[in-house]
């Protein structure tokens, strides 16, 4: 203001607004998780969901149905999810938006007219017609319409760099519903920690450009044969070619996320910072370039990706001659251009920068030419430069009107300028605003020389990220003994010696008595003949684990990974079903029997003979012939109606006399040993089905008082003993009740025992005397004297 008049208005214009799902600040954002800003349309009876994340600026649409909406939101974790007012209060998505409320952006039904979509994409890409990018329907086009209005609207003046739209099938990938993703804990854990989820397991990656896409992979899981053998070749070779996978991870490890910086550049908010961090990804992408052509018989995903990493000396030499070594976060601070570079920049930052070698030059002439040695040179926004002198000196100034021009006078000092201080002053500010305009006409320059190759950018950027995952998930099949699965379109899935890849880990991190052995491999084999496994066994046997661990080989074989096992045969798996553990969900009244028994529905409804099924005590949350009645008719119908693979555990072993009666109901159980009235898990899994569920010894185990452990084991062998066929019809008649209730008496006993016991336990006989050991024989008396 101050430049243009005191009186100016100055304009303030809204050039930007930030949104969750418009962010590209470093700052603000986690490297390895990719940030999807998505748009649901709704035309007629048809749904539409587009994505874009800003980073890639990839737009994707895909048909959606209601039953299907949840499982594609799940899988993009969107930042921002735009959408109508109507479809916010369609009845039948309000369970399905309801955990997405902190991210609904509700917008203007003119925002999602099918007719202004269009035109505003054909408009946006300058294209006469949306075919030559794929048969989009008119719901996809609304939601891309609304998706880059929204783009455009938050960037004002900058035109978004948005790639041509892609369209993904409905059915594209393994299907993995909500409850799925988050009983597997695919990338965070229930508690909502990225620690101890199957992503943080296996993530090997060095940039942040291939952690997003290996989470990306993740989350959907492919049902292409050739690609996911594709995506295997790569993995394999990177397996048996150690010292090239070490020279690729080490360039990566220097390689910055070029994906972002590209973008904060195409978007007008990039610095010399991003800049910098182009020309070194372009430089280790040269280096791995050379590298990979060293090696003959690439796979086909490497020979994209080396082909796609692309030539770009002349852009890195120009970069590096550009830039300094030190760089500012913003282009306005300047001092970003290499010395050399520019000659008239040169000149004028020598000028600028020399500024305090001709000021201290000035200032000992004056001290001279005055005789005033506190004289000094001084500098401020208000004033600019002037002289400085002590009072006691202000009149040998004074002295020399022809030289010394008075400015102010102050308690502590005398202010002056000269004639030669100003234009020195004007001559070092012009210089300094010069080299600054010069600077970011270079920058401009830089940038746009950059924005040339903003597509062949991209393309690098992708094959840098294809190259990290694979090199990746090559480390983690090294390191964690993982083999290569055989995925085909066949109904399989034999799986010898699998393991947990998460548990696994966990028990190497904190060793205990119990994973001093480590894990216990275990063998699933869900052929035609018994593609329908019923699992028995005691609580803490490993039911729940064995149960994930072969869900997830399933889903990293489709990723295209290594599988934590000594061999793995899976046939193509359309969806992915999961009901292990439950909660309720109070907020939506749904206790945890209700939550339990809608994502039982939900497989029953939806699974398919390809799909796989894990299903954890079904109708646990009710009575137990409520409970054993739904879980015995679950059961026939995943044999009979789902025909799927599928693995059941329960406690219910009534449920094992099925296997009689269901021809490809195959009886599993958890093995354990019994030793001196204790109970030893061996965690491993074997036919046949166990006759007991150990409940009593878990809860011992748990450090129930001794008195409940009693009086819980007479109760169960007077339940054992009775007529279980009859229902009882009042309590007196149930055996419990029948049988003799533990006096006060008892109780206290129990706790003298206890006592007893502990002090004992800590007794060592062969540290003691004679005379501590009698004294210790006396304590024990006093003690039991005092609580009698």
């Amino acid at each position: 203001a101050k430049k243009q008049g005191g009186k100016s208005i100055v304009t303030r214009d809204v050039v930007r607004i930030i949104t969750p799902g418009t962010i590209t600040e470093d700052s603000l954002l986690d490297a390895r998780r990719a940030i999807y800003l998505t748009a649901l349309a709704g035309v007629g009876d048809d749904l539409a969901l587009a994505w874009v994340d800003l980073a890639t600026a990839q737009p994707v649409a895909q048909p959606v149905t209601p039953a299907t909406l949840g499982a594609a939101l799940a899988r993009l974790e969107p930042a921002e999810l735009l959408l109508p007012q109507k479809l916010v209060e369609q009845p039948d998505l309000y369970e399905v938006f309801a955990p997405y409320r902190d991210v609904l952006v509700p917008q203007p039904q003119s925002r999602f007219d099918s007719d202004n979509a269009r035109r505003r994409l054909l408009s946006f890409y300058q294209v006469g017609d949306l075919a030559a990018y794929g048969a989009f329907g008119r719901a996809e086009v609304t939601a891309l319409g609304a998706l880059v209005d929204y783009v455009e609207l938050t960037q004002k003046k900058e035109r978004p760099p948005l790639l041509p739209p892609q369209r993904q099938a409905a059915h594209d990938g393994m299907a993995i519903d909500p409850a799925t993703r988050r009983n597997l804990e695919l990338t965070r854990t229930l508690s909502g920690e990225r620690q101890g989820s199957l992503l943080d397991a296996i993530d090997r990656t060095m940039t942040g450009a291939g952690a997003r896409l290996l989470a990306a992979r993740l989350m959907t899981p492919l049902t292409d044969v050739n690609v996911i053998t594709q995506r295997l070749d790569a993995v394999a070779f990177m397996t048996m070619q150690t010292a090239l996978c070490d020279a690729l991870r080490n360039a990566l490890r220097q390689t910055p996320d070029m994906e972002r910086a590209l973008t904060r550049l195409a978007l007008g908010r990039g610095g010399p910072r991003d800049l910098a961090a182009l020309r070194d990804a372009l430089t280790q992408a040269n280096a791995m370039r050379t590298s990979l052509l060293a090696h003959k018989n690439l796979p086909d995903e490497m020979q994209v990706a080396t082909s796609t990493l692309g030539l770009y000396a002349p852009l890195i030499d120009r970069l590096t001659r550009a830039l300094a070594a030190e760089l500012p976060l913003m282009a306005r601070d300047g001092h970003f251009i290499a010395a050399g570079y520019a000659p008239a920049l040169d000149e004028l930052v020598a000028l600028r920068d020399d500024s305090r070698r001709h000021i201290a030059a000035l200032q000992q002439n004056y001290m001279a030419a005055a005789d005033a040695p506190t004289l000094k040179i001084k500098h401020n926004n208000v004033i600019g430069y002037f002289i400085e002198v002590t009072p006691a000196h202000a009149d040998k100034l004074l002295a020399k009107p022809d030289l010394f021009i008075h400015r102010q006078t102050l308690a502590s000092a005398a202010r002056f300028t000269t004639v030669e201080l100003g234009e020195l002053a004007r001559k070092i500010t012009e210089a300094a605003d010069r080299a600054l305009s010069l600077e970011l006409q270079i920058f401009a320059d830089l940038v746009q020389e950059v924005m040339g190759y903003l597509n062949d950018l991209r393309r690098t950027a992708a094959a840098l990220a294809v190259l990290d995952v694979a090199t990746g998930l090559a480390t983690l099949a090294v390191e964690e003994n993982y083999t290569r699965p055989q995925v085909d379109a066949s109904t399989a899935f034999a799986i010898t010696g699998g393991r947990h890849p998460v548990v696994e880990q966990a028990l190497r991190r904190t060793p205990s008595v119990n994973s001093a052995s480590g894990f216990i491999a275990n063998d699933c084999n869900l052929a035609d003949a018994q593609r329908l496994w019923l699992l028995t066994g005691p609580n803490m046997a490993g039911k729940s684990t064995f149960l994930r661990q072969n869900a997830l080989i399933a889903l990293l074989a489709q990723c295209g990974s290594f599988v934590p096992a000594v061999s793995a045969h899976i046939g193509i798996i359309d969806r992915l079903f999961s009901r292990v553990g439950a909660s309720d969900d109070l907020a939506r009244g749904h206790s945890t029997f209700m939550v339990e028994m809608v994502e039982t529905a939900a497989i029953l409804n939806q699974a398919t003979p390809r799909s796989l099924v894990i299903l954890d005590e079904i109708g646990r949350g009710t009575a137990t012939y409520d409970g054993l009645s739904i879980a015995w008719a679950t059961l026939e119908h995943l044999h009979e109606a789902n025909r799927c693979r599928a693995l059941f555990a329960t406690h219910y072993h009534e449920l094992t006399a099925l296997t009689e009666k269901l021809p490809s109901l195959f009886p599993a159980t958890m093995k354990i040993r019994e030793w001196q009235n204790d109970i030893i898990f061996l965690h491993e899994v074997v036919a046949g089905a166990a006759d007991r569920s150990y409940g009593i010894h878990v809860a011992q185990m748990a450090g129930l008082p001794p008195a409940v452990v009693q009086r819980a084991t007479d109760i169960l062998n007077r339940l054992e003993s009775g007529d279980q066929n009859a229902p009882a019809t009042t309590l007196d008649t149930l055996p419990a009740y029948d049988a003799t209730p533990r006096t006060t008496g008892d109780i206290k006993q129990d706790a003298l025992a206890r006592e007893l016991l502990q002090k004992i336990k800590t007794l060592d006989p062969d540290a003691l005397n004679p005379r501590a050991a009698l004294d210790c024989l006396y304590e024990l008396k006093s003690l039991v004297k005092q609580k009698s």
